[in-house]
């Protein structure tokens, strides 16, 4: 996988994006059509499909494949989060805002969501809005002999947290902080003002919405729960990238963070709950992806296999305590690539990385390091900001090179 927009590609896949050619923000795309992606497989086997959530695989724009309703889901409401840097406003969503206020539509995200592909607009907290569709939804599907798979897709926790809910604001004892202003500001500086470490109160902003988002999946866990299905149903719990310190993430013991393949940019909180497979209360060191998540959805499903390839591996071995998982795991962002096994990571930064590790310096505040390194994994960590170069001549390192070379010629795009 690859951080960010191109990890949901892949994960809807099943597949590595790289096969479409999508590996960073500038060629991350929804896959292709002819590619059947796991909501469509899974209506395909008669289950009811529901994604509320924000939008983000690429250049992604109304009506496109990329729009949930165009791939395989019945019920969606969801924000476009390419129209806006990734973004999509906590709290203001209409389209007269959005029209009045152009450069901040396009900064902040407060255009309309999408209701199924209809635009609506909104006030209402996006974590809040979510839950509650997810939770209707869930309910309707509960009066019916459907089964049901709902996809829930947060926008929290992300740029800008302090877009709270007065009430949430009193909670936390916060101030209110003002959005960008495109009549009296740049928005550079403005931006630069409103990450780390210049933001005042910004790890309190973020702690509070996360404290709201963990709230509401309080609410849907209970609905759950609460259901006639709450034996009967899997639930798994990821993020699509490790924090982003910058906006006041913290991803202590890992090294990095979101935009890098350091440990604290790809390694994430991956939580499953599976009555009768998965033994509650129990730890894995077993090497897995989110690519994994798609074939093992279609196995929960009774559906033999896709109609695509995939590169993720069905899970249940490895919830049963039966299997490792992969042998390896491979992430190739142009400027970045790198080998993950169990004892040992690989990492390179191409010819090509300067400009990009200067961008994300100035304007992310983030490094993605130079050179090669390998890395040994110690109690399952790495610690990777220290490694020192590797030697040219090293026999594990040319086998490591050398795998990813074949990798990458296994998943280039045909033609």
């Amino acid at each position: 996988m690859s951080p960010v927009s191109t990890s949901r590609a892949g994960l809807i896949a099943g597949a590595h994006q790289a096969r479409w050619g999508a590996r960073w923000f500038d060629t991350s795309a929804f896959p292709p059509e002819g590619r059947e992606v796991g909501p469509e497989a899974l209506r395909r086997a008669g289950y009811r499909t529901g994604y509320f959530g924000k939008i983000h695989y690429g250049d992604d724009s109304p009506g496109s494949r990329s729009c949930p309703e165009k791939h395989g889901f019945d019920d969606s409401l969801y924000g476009l989060a390419a129209q806006s840097m990734g973004r999509l406003h906590y709290l203001t969503h209409s389209a007269s805002e959005a029209e009045a206020h152009p450069e901040v539509a396009a900064r902040h995200g407060t255009q309309p969501l999408y209701d199924s592909g209809t635009p609506v607009d909104t006030d209402t907290h996006l974590t809040e809005l979510f839950t509650d569709r997810a939770i209707d939804f869930l309910a309707r599907g509960e009066e019916s002999s459907e089964p049901s798979f709902c996809m829930v897709a947060y926008n929290a926790v992300h740029n800008f947290t302090w877009q709270l809910p007065e009430e949430e604001l009193e909670r936390h004892g916060l101030p209110g902080y003002p959005d960008f202003d495109p009549s009296v500001e740049e928005y550079v500086d403005w931006y630069d003002g409103a990450i780390s470490p210049h933001l005042p109160n910004g790890r309190a902003y973020y702690l509070a919405q996360l404290a709201l988002m963990d709230r509401h999946i309080g609410r849907l866990l209970d609905a759950v729960e609460s259901s006639s299905r709450a034996e009967n149903t899997l639930i798994v719990y990821l993020t699509d990238n490790g924090g982003s310190t910058c906006n006041f993430g913290d991803n202590t013991p890992l090294d990095g963070t979101k935009y890098t393949l350091y440990e604290g940019g790809i390694r994430v909180p991956f939580i499953v709950r599976w009555p009768g497979l998965a033994e509650p209360g129990t730890s894995s060191d077993a090497l897995v992806s989110s690519l994994d998540l798609m074939p093992t959805f279609l196995t929960a499903a009774g559906i033999p296999e896709a109609s695509a390839p995939m590169d993720g591996q069905d899970l249940v071995p490895v919830l049963c305590g039966a299997s490792p998982g992969h042998e390896a795991l491979y992430f190739d962002t142009g400027a970045q690539q790198a080998v993950v096994r169990q004892d040992v990571k690989w990492r390179r930064l191409t010819e090509d990385s300067a400009g990009m590790r200067e961008a994300l310096l100035r304007v992310e505040h983030t490094d993605i390091g130079e050179g090669e390194h390998l890395v040994p994994f110690r109690d399952g960590l790495a610690a990777e900001q220290d490694a020192s170069p590797s030697a040219p001549d090293d026999q594990l390192l040319t086998e490591l090179r050398e795998d990813f070379t074949r990798w990458q010629a296994e998943v280039a795009p045909a033609g």
